[in-house]
């Protein structure tokens, strides 16, 4: 029997919310019976909601985050928001993890003032899993650490590998440093900081990874900066909604092409589902003392769902616990 689970989820979270989110935290419960949720939100919202919910209780909450407020003051300053409250319900020991999908400069800005860096964890990274054709490659970091110390880069390997060996169920990840080559001598003085470090320190470093790695997945585990990794994430969300849009309009020219969308329909539904970024449903903030995922603001009620449930297993493995043992 799967351990029980409490989850605070921010109903606010989300381009979409509360109704998206509402309908992802019933979607969950429904397949998770030792999964408990407790709702952060305005009370006209959440009551009602939980009402109906056998598993689903309520913290009412009086303030908001809205996506353009600045990350770290808006923490600050809006104490009761739904954000800073599920963080906190954490900290507290209420929830063993908490779930948005809101503003993920303020789900960092929250994880690591209000749930705290776990000991040994000198920056938090957030890292996701690229829906690769081929297999799911883990991407980190991808926005929280703009600048960081080739130092960092190591730990984000070590934390990046016990996520990928414990939920993706990677055998032996192999990780690589994302650079403009894969000769050791290539890339800034950064790039060879950070790979003389990784090879001295990470036993499963593999070396450089090129940007044609990534989709090929080369190698499971790709560790850059935040800044590049945001960048590149951005470029592969953006190149593949282009992509797939692109080749609806081509199958809808006229009546051949639409029979020629129709005999592969099964298969190419069968890729899209494969490469999707619902199948995750968010990324984990990897270092802090307790599971924190963050969805994509324009989450879609599959991607909530699977968002909750991944946070549920990232609870039940362990993962935060291995995590903070293995930096030590």
């Amino acid at each position: 029997m799967a351990k029980k689970v409490v989850l605070s989820v921010d109903a606010l979270g989300g381009d979409n919310a509360p109704q998206v989110v509402l309908n992802g935290v019933a979607a969950a419960l429904a397949e998770d019976e030792n999964l408990e949720i407790i709702l952060c939100g305005p009370q006209d919202v959440v009551e009602p909601f939980s009402a109906g919910q056998s598993r689903c209780s309520t913290q009412v909450t009086t303030e908001f985050i809205d996506m353009d407020e600045h990350p770290a003051n808006a923490v600050r300053s809006k104490k009761d928001s739904s954000l800073v409250v599920g963080c906190r319900l954490v900290k507290e020991e209420k929830a063993d993890g908490f779930y948005s999908a809101g503003s993920t400069g303020a789900c960092l800005a929250a994880a690591t003032l209000v749930i705290g860096r776990a000991k040994g964890v000198a920056r938090p990274t957030l890292c996701t899993v690229i829906p690769s054709p081929v297999k799911p490659v883990v991407l980190c970091d991808i926005g929280a650490n703009a600048d960081c110390k080739a130092e960092y880069l190591v730990q984000f390997a070590q934390m990046a590998t016990v996520y990928a060996e414990k939920i993706l169920k990677i055998e032996n990840p192999r990780v690589a440093l994302l650079n403009i080559g894969e000769e050791e001598t290539k890339g800034s003085e950064f790039a060879q900081q950070a790979h003389a470090l990784l090879k001295q320190k990470v036993p499963n470093f593999a070396g450089n990874a090129e940007g044609n790695d990534i989709l090929a997945a080369t190698f499971d585990i790709i560790v850059t900066d935040g800044f590049t990794g945001n960048i590149c994430l951005k470029a592969i969300e953006g190149t593949s909604k282009i992509l797939f849009k692109s080749i609806k309009e081509v199958f809808y020219t006229n009546a051949l092409t639409k029979l020629g969308a129709l005999a592969i329909k099964t298969k190419l539904g069968a890729l899209v589902k494969q490469i999707s970024p619902d199948t995750y449903g968010g990324a984990p903030l990897l270092g802090v003392k307790s599971a924190c995922f963050v969805g994509h603001g324009s989450s879609s009620v599959l991607a909530i769902k699977n968002g909750i449930h991944t946070t549920a297993e990232f609870v039940r493995k362990d993962v935060s616990r291995l995590i903070a043992e293995t930096v030590s």
